[in-house]
């Protein structure tokens, strides 16, 4: 690889243990991938899972005295204070998340704990080379917003903000975002569930490959897709499979048309998406029904919006006693909602909102062995790891079976 001579001296210790440790990693990562060069990133976003690898290597770097030189934000760690109010946790499990909210104030994060950046808080322009982890954020970065990231890992990216350089490869290079997939949706799309299911879909089909994505005229109606539904699309799809980015003809900034989208490329594949595959997408990702102790919401965070939504289809109604009901969501949409009315109705119904946390932490483990419910494939899909069943449903239906007490 060439390097500045900036680069350099980080990369000899000129700068500092923890920035070469730093600069050490991207340069070997640039190597794997055959990258030319560095690039300098404008923002990062670090998907630090207040697990023990994680807090690991950024105590590794701040260490060695470095600091971020690009401010990152950060993904959820957890609550403690409310959670734990609630659920026991070993204690090791709250020293690692005290572990976790310590290491990343001093390295100089934003401590945001929000998994979707891309929203609110860190959003990057058009075109901007960035380096984002979350497996959700990235192909919305590159997809709906049209910057520019790899899948970097939480790792890579803390990296990316010490030394304010990526390697030069993958999506961050033109001919390497255009598409070579074919996707034709013909059935309706009618919610954010809906979305995340047909992401699911895709996700298992595409891998890693870049599809482009058209709607027939009974599957769209021309209006644009919300940022939830275009959120839980690609949600779904990065946990299914591992799609960097897609494009939508006619929605997303790179595909005006699908010629545009593919560029020189041809189609390596094409798939069809019909309602009896989102109904098989459910079935596949959901246990039976039956009775349910817990539902859990919110990955990726709710907006202000699905709280409302949430206000609204929940009523004047309460959860059954035998329910937790939590949402998880980001401390500005929780201000929102409270500032808008619609947390009150919620929170007199029962159900409790939390901000700064993941769904896949220890607080719910208690809930193993038992059956849950959840309107994230994600969600249930990374909870079935650790022991805990979950039924798949939309959120009204969550709702209903939360106040009846099974489903």
């Amino acid at each position: 690889m060439r390097l500045t001579d900036e680069e350099k001296k980080m990369l000899d210790g000129e700068r500092g243990e923890g920035v070469r440790k730093a600069m050490d990693m991207l340069v070997a990562m640039g190597k794997a991938f055959d990258a030319p060069r560095m690039i300098p990133v404008s923002r990062a976003h670090c998907a630090m899972s207040g697990q023990e690898g994680d807090t690991y290597w950024c105590e590794l770097l701040v260490n060695g005295g470095a600091t971020c030189k690009v401010v990152p934000t950060t993904n959820p760690n957890w609550d403690v204070p409310t959670l734990t109010r609630h659920y026991e946790v070993p204690a090791d499990k709250l020293f690692l998340a005290r572990r976790t909210d310590d290491v990343y104030r001093r390295i100089g994060a934003a401590i945001t704990y929000c998994c979707t950046p891309e929203l609110a808080g860190n959003v990057p322009a058009f075109g901007e080379h960035v380096a984002f982890s979350e497996s959700s954020a990235t192909p919305y970065v590159n997809s709906i917003l049209g910057a520019r990231s790899n899948r970097e890992s939480s790792v890579s990216a803390l990296a990316s903000a010490v030394t304010g350089v990526t390697p030069y490869y993958g999506l961050h290079i033109d001919e390497n975002r255009k598409g070579n997939m074919t996707v034709i949706v013909d059935t309706e799309l009618n919610d954010a569930y809906d979305w995340g299911l047909f992401g699911w879909f895709v996700g298992l089909h595409a891998g890693t490959k870049v599809p482009v994505i058209t709607f027939n005229k009974k599957a769209f109606s021309g209006t644009r897709p919300t940022p939830e539904e275009l959120l839980y699309f690609t949600t779904e799809s990065s946990t299914s499979g591992a799609m960097p980015m897609f494009h939508m003809v006619g929605i997303t900034p790179e595909a005006p048309t699908s010629e545009a989208a593919f560029g020189k490329n041809k189609s390596e594949l094409e798939l069809r998406v019909t309602r009896k595959d989102l109904d098989e997408m459910e079935r596949l990702v959901s246990d039976p029904a039956g009775k349910i102790h817990l539902v859990l919401i919110g990955c990726p965070h709710y907006t202000a919006a699905q709280l409302r939504e949430v206000a609204e289809l929940l009523g004047s109604r309460r959860i059954h006693e035998s329910v937790h009901f939590w949402i998880l969501s980001s401390w500005d949409a929780i201000e929102l909602s409270r500032r808008s009315g619609h947390l009150e109705k919620i929170e007199r119904g029962g159900i409790r909102v939390v901000a700064d946390t993941c769904m896949d932490q220890p607080p719910f483990d208690q809930f193993r062995g038992k059956l849950n419910m959840t309107d994230s494939a994600k969600c249930a899909h990374y909870q079935k790891r650790r022991g805990l069943p979950f039924v798949l449903r939309r959120i009204g239906q969550c709702i209903d079976a939360a106040v009846k007490g099974e489903i």
